[in-house]
């Protein structure tokens, strides 16, 4: 299985960037969809209405984020590693998602971009 690698320039700080990836009330306003989440590792969440589910595995507040991931019907979960760096134009945020099976892998790659990280680039672009 090939890991999912995407980088995003978020014009925000580290700080900002962890809220939106751990909060649901700033969740649910750049996905648009009820969230149960929080920061601390071992939480289970749960996104987009229960279409996503897992658990946070490492937290590392303002830095890192490592989740076990389930869509759909997958049987294993699949990791997803949020590294956040402040940099000159705010925060990138790297993206490795292992695991995704190929049956998924090109949905799950362009739902980074149109309905997840891309969406909360664009809530901080405003």
């Amino acid at each position: 299985m090939n890991p999912i690698i995407q980088t995003y320039v978020m014009k925000a700080t580290p700080a900002q960037v962890f809220e939106a990836l751990t909060t649901p009330a700033i969740i649910q306003k750049w996905s648009g969809a009820p969230a149960t989440m929080d920061g601390k590792a071992g939480t289970k969440f749960s996104l987009f209405g229960g279409a996503i589910h897992g658990a946070n595995l490492i937290v590392v507040p303002n830095q890192k984020l490592v989740q076990e991931w389930y869509a759909g019907n997958w049987e294993m979960p699949t990791i997803a590693v949020f590294t956040l760096t402040s940099t000159d134009q705010g925060t990138t945020v790297e993206l490795l998602h292992e695991g995704v099976p190929e049956a998924a892998h090109a949905e799950i790659s362009a739902g980074w971009g149109g309905n997840y990280l891309g969406s909360m680039q664009k809530m901080f672009a405003v």
